[in-house]
């Protein structure tokens, strides 16, 4: 199904992944999801494991027990069949893909965001198809992201990666509006119900700062995947920079042996991991979100000239130095 890309919730046909780019993405969401669920009590399948030994015969046959009128009730399908928006066949595939994937793996529960309403309820109909038991389906609310205004995405890149530095999640916690302080509460963390009526009546008087129910949230959020101690350092750490306008303790320093005494801005910020793609590395630089000592960097095309002692900040959180 990574081949063919969910088309929930979108207004689009989805670019299509690389094989390699898939397993790559896979490794990385097993690393998260490890950090929650106990590895030794899990079982993993790629769902190509059935998928590639299929012929043209047994696909034609699963394709028989679903109607393009079922599929053209998915709202994301119907606006852009109304709107005359190209829909490709391959997207039919993706609900019926996952599907089947309930009646390969005999599940009794799958679980999922309510935009994946339509694709889990076609996992129970193709697994009475297939004379099975149709699972129960659990669906949660669509987690906002840090900008609050898309659902949280990496592509976006307005998410939280709980495999992340401490300082960077409770950064980027920082960062959310006000008016997801509760559902981040609610959604992300194992608080009692008493205690979530707390947050909720303390967010609506006046009495209290929301950045104060901000920090404990970060708090929280932090020690969930690493320690309450990591958090607590984090937050010292925050305090620090943000408010008393210090430095971070520890700023990763990279040397001009390694990166050179000329080089293009886009590829010192890919260089020292400061950002993961080019792609990012401009919209940061676009977005005024790049220093050096102090001075905004603005020219995604410039070649900066290195000396030992200088000082990037990228964000609000980030910072690196060179040394000899």
């Amino acid at each position: 199904t990574g081949l063919v890309g969910d088309p929930s919730g979108r207004s689009a046909t989805r670019p299509q992944l690389t094989y390699d780019r898939i397993m790559q993405n896979a490794e990385t969401y097993q690393k998260q999801f490890f950090k929650v669920v106990d590895k030794s009590r899990t079982e993993i399948h790629f769902n190509g494991e059935w998928f590639v030994k299929m012929g043209l015969r047994e696909i034609m046959a699963l394709a028989s027990k679903f109607t393009i009128a079922r599929l053209l009730e998915r709202d994301d399908f119907e606006k852009r069949y109304r709107q005359g928006i190209p829909i490709a066949m391959h997207e039919f595939f993706y609900p019926l893909m996952q599907a089947y994937d309930s009646v390969m793996i005999s599940a009794d529960v799958e679980i999922g965001a309510t935009e994946q309403t339509f694709n889990l309820m076609a996992g129970r109909q193709i697994q009475e198809a297939f004379g099975q038991k149709p699972q129960c389906v659990l669906t949660l609310p669509i987690l906002v992201g840090i900008d609050g205004v898309n659902r949280m995405s990496k592509s976006l890149g307005n998410y939280i990666g709980i495999d992340e530095a401490p300082r960077e999640i409770f950064g980027k916690v920082m960062s959310i509006p006000d008016n997801l302080i509760y559902s981040y509460w609610e959604l992300l963390t194992d608080i009692e119900v008493a205690a979530l009526a707390d947050v909720k009546a303390r967010l609506a008087s006046s009495e209290y700062n929301p950045m104060d129910i901000k920090k404990e949230l970060a708090v929280t959020l932090v020690g969930m995947y690493h320690s309450r101690e990591a958090g607590i350092e984090a937050r010292e750490e925050f305090e620090r920079v943000f408010s008393d306008k210090g430095l971070p303790d520890d700023i990763p320093e990279f040397s001009l042996a390694r990166l050179g005494k000329r080089i293009w801005v886009v590829r010192l910020l890919t260089e020292t991991g400061t950002v993961k793609t080019g792609g990012e590395a401009r919209r940061l630089i676009k977005g005024g979100g790049l220093y050096v000592d102090n001075e905004r960097i603005t020219d995604e095309s410039m070649e900066l000239e290195l000396s030992a002692g200088m000082l990037f900040k990228a964000g609000k959180r980030r910072f690196f130095k060179i040394v000899d």
